[in-house]
């Protein structure tokens, strides 16, 4: 079993390369895919990782087989699109809202929006995440456990945050029923999240 860290250090071969932002796994067989990597130089891109290319990982940092170089090659982590739509402009005065005896007109214009460049049905889960139970929030993801035999995630790890008392709970990943924008969403209440073991945050 070895933990994998999200928001983390980043290593190539040849030197650091920038942190980890999110992990993507197969909700089906539970299997890693890949893992996202941002860049520390500008423009501060995302890469999608294959995780065959992790060499080692320990709690502050992430080793990859690659080069910088090469690292920089792969495919982005998301993509824009544009949306083709029509919205009402005044063409004597385009910001400011028409009032009444204003001629108006609609024009076509493009509205860019970003796609994270995972295969469909793929779930990315990142650092700080907010972990709803079915009755309300309970933490957040703090990092995931890996079995090294066959990469399949088998645990969420929660952070949860209380006035006095800061608690990581080790949730089955098996108990997760979607991730939808950056939020991830449990099968269980949160009377069964709190039944979970549990380790104190020093």
């Amino acid at each position: 079993m070895i933990d994998l860290p999200t928001k983390t250090e980043v290593h190539c071969s040849d030197g650091v390369a920038g942190h980890s932002t999110y992990v993507i796994f197969n909700p089906n067989d539970h299997r890693l895919t890949n893992l996202v990597v941002k860049s520390d130089r500008p423009p501060f891109d995302e890469y999608l990782v294959p995780v065959d290319q992790v060499e080692e990982t320990t709690n502050d940092r992430i080793k990859l087989k690659c080069t910088r170089k090469e690292l920089y090659e792969m495919g982005p982590f998301e993509f824009e699109q544009y949306i083709r739509t029509r919205v009402t402009e005044n063409p004597d005065f385009p910001y400011f809202y028409p009032g009444i005896g204003i001629k108006t007109q609609e024009v076509d214009t493009l509205i860019p929006v970003k796609t994270k460049n995972i295969l469909p049905g793929e779930m990315s889960v990142r650092c700080g995440a907010q972990v709803e139970a079915t009755d309300g929030p309970v933490g957040q993801v703090d990092e995931l456990l890996i079995n090294s035999n066959n990469m399949q995630v088998t645990h969420l790890v929660l952070l949860e945050r209380q006035f006095l008392d800061h608690r990581k709970i080790t949730i089955p990943v098996s108990q997760i029923e979607r991730v939808y924008d950056d939020t991830v969403y449990l099968k269980i209440d949160r009377q069964s999240v709190e039944q979970l073991p549990t380790t104190p945050v020093q």
